[in-house]
């Protein structure tokens, strides 16, 4: 049951997240995420970069005895801009979930070996 209601949580935000989009009537000045699309990938994808060093940092922290909440803070922002790409491209998270599903009972290690495969036969000779 939680993780329906994480899911649920994730599609609620993802759906305040698509009305936020300026060409959806959000506005910049009174909404951090229109202000975020409406500056262009540059600005949300550096936030991204930002936040995933803050999630090393505090989780660094934590194994020298910092707080455990201050990681699940740094991750909530993390996953936080993350949706907000996720938005600017179209996506959701139920498309980012159905990949975590397909991915379920797979190795990560023969996943990772079977993307490598894929990239190569991708690459032009």
């Amino acid at each position: 049951m939680a993780i329906q209601n994480s899911s649920d949580a994730l599609a609620r935000l993802a759906a305040v997240m698509e009305s936020r989009k300026p060409r959806n009537g959000g506005d910049s000045a009174a909404s951090y995420v229109a202000r975020l699309l409406a500056k262009g990938p540059d600005s949300f994808l550096k936030k991204i970069g930002e936040e995933a060093t803050e999630v090393v940092m505090a989780a660094k922290d934590v194994d020298h005895g910092g707080d455990k909440a201050k990681l699940v803070g740094e991750v909530a922002d993390l996953w936080f801009h993350c949706m907000v790409a996720l938005a600017h491209y179209e996506l959701t998270p139920a498309d980012v979930i159905a990949e975590l599903e397909r991915r379920e009972g797979t190795s990560g290690i023969e996943e990772k070996a079977l993307r490598k495969a894929v990239h190569r036969e991708q690459e032009p000779e």
